[in-house]
């Protein structure tokens, strides 16, 4: 059933036009992430600079429900085309960095570089609700982690290579032109929006995604199991050089490695994400993701090579399963019209307290050892995953009287489910 699913997922023009975009931008991304690191490392020698790129990617998801709220009120198909094409342009200033004393313009890209990012996934939720049935919706997301996630299977080591041989520059260039050709296949998407509605006051458009998740008892729950999530991934990617470099013994490249298998993970759950959503409660199946990215990040105690490898697929394979379950959800539990504000903002709830630990972690790795950071990670994420665990177990064993009622109370969804009384998409 799972084999049919997909087929027709990708039997989709508009999917399968809009997966092939996600493969193209996705692998520049992936190239640019790492060495974008291994480039300011190279440059300035730092280990705590190195992770600031990763925090200056992640930063903007700050301004997520303002930036949502600008995709609610545009075109969103000529929202991918355009942002796609300025950033195409503004990697291409990159070819100016050669030095130490110019790498400020690393962290300038990159922080325009995750701003677009942040109005491209808000665009994207709400174009993919739209044209995608909502039965099929947690197929669609997965195989789009799939996609997206599968680069790193080649792409940071294409990009380390690209690196080794080239230079940074080189690198942004092929970025750049990934941006372009990923612009050039959103213009040919199929799809044709209604005319966006009249918005009202500006401040009420930027609380409007906060408030439909605050009265969501389906929302509220996951993007909260989300937010602890990132926070812990924000940890874990500010230690990372730190870790290859203190742990492993590792030069900076071999990141790309773990990288590499890190995506091998992701784009395991990707393809069984669906499958798994239709026969487990949302719930159950974020803290269970949960659980293997808290153990993952505390084995990275240990050095041998072995356990890195497995470490780093594990956390490829958990990672994404709360924030699959909650984007789906907010996708099938949201009106059309706030929609792209209210996956940025939930998507601005998850990823915001990873750029803070990112910042974070990028000064205490400097002070702290790699291995009590990890340990300590690990141990807060176990804990994490029992509290979503025992609110689910709790939630099943409610009343009957009391499902009953909040069954009548709870909102429809399109496929017709109400509420969070079974999986994330029914059985189509």
């Amino acid at each position: 059933m799972g084999g049919s699913t997909v087929v027709r997922v990708l039997r989709d023009p508009t999917a399968g036009r809009y997966l092939a975009g996600v493969v193209v931008s996705g692998f520049g991304t992936s190239a640019m992430w790492l060495t974008a690191g291994i480039w300011v490392k190279s440059l300035t020698g730092s280990n705590s600079l190195a992770a600031l790129t990763v925090c200056a990617m992640w930063a903007p998801v700050l301004a997520g429900p303002a930036l949502g709220a600008l995709a609610d009120r545009m075109d969103r198909r000529t929202l991918l085309v355009r942002v796609n094409l300025a950033m195409a342009c503004l990697l291409a200033t990159l070819v100016l960095v050669d030095s130490g004393r110019t790498v400020w313009l690393v962290f300038v890209v990159l922080v325009l570089y995750g701003a677009s990012g942040v109005l491209l996934d808000a665009a994207e939720s709400a174009l993919v609700a739209g044209t995608v049935h909502a039965s099929l919706l947690a197929d669609f997301n997965g195989l789009r982690m799939t996609a997206n996630e599968g680069m790193k299977l080649v792409a940071p080591l294409a990009g380390a290579g690209l690196y080794a041989r080239f230079g940074g520059p080189a690198v942004a260039l092929l970025d750049a032109a990934t941006c372009a050709l990923a612009a050039l296949i959103f213009a040919r998407l199929p799809v044709r929006e209604a005319p966006r509605p009249r918005m009202g006051a500006w401040r009420g458009e930027l609380l409007a995604g906060l408030r439909r998740i605050r009265a969501s008892a389906v929302l509220r729950p996951l993007v909260t199991a989300g937010a602890a999530t990132m926070l812990l991934a924000g940890v874990n990617g500010a230690v990372t050089f730190a870790y290859v470099d203190d742990v492993l013994g590792r030069s900076p490249e071999y990141a790309g490695v773990l990288y590499a298998v890190q995506g091998a993970g992701s784009v395991a759950v990707g393809l069984l994400v669906g499958p798994l959503l239709r026969r487990l409660p949302e719930r159950v199946f974020a803290a269970g993701g949960m659980a293997l990215f808290a153990l993952a990040v505390g084995a990275r105690t240990l050095p041998p090579d072995g356990v890195a490898l497995a470490a780093s697929a594990a956390i490829g394979f958990g990672l994404p399963c709360v924030l699959i379950a909650t984007m789906t959800a907010v996708q099938r539990e949201t009106p059309d019209a706030v929609l792209a504000r209210t996956a940025a903002t939930a998507g601005s709830l998850m990823t915001a307290p990873n750029a803070v630990a990112l910042a974070l972690g990028a000064g205490l790795v400097a002070v702290v050892d790699v291995r009590v950071l990890t340990a300590v990670g690990g141990a807060a994420g176990l804990l994490a995953a029992a509290l979503l665990a025992v609110g689910a177990a709790r939630r099943r064993t409610a009343p009957a009287s009391e499902a009953a009622l909040a069954s009548e109370s709870a909102p429809t969804s399109p496929s017709g489910r109400a509420g969070e009384a079974g999986p994330a998409s029914p059985q189509p």
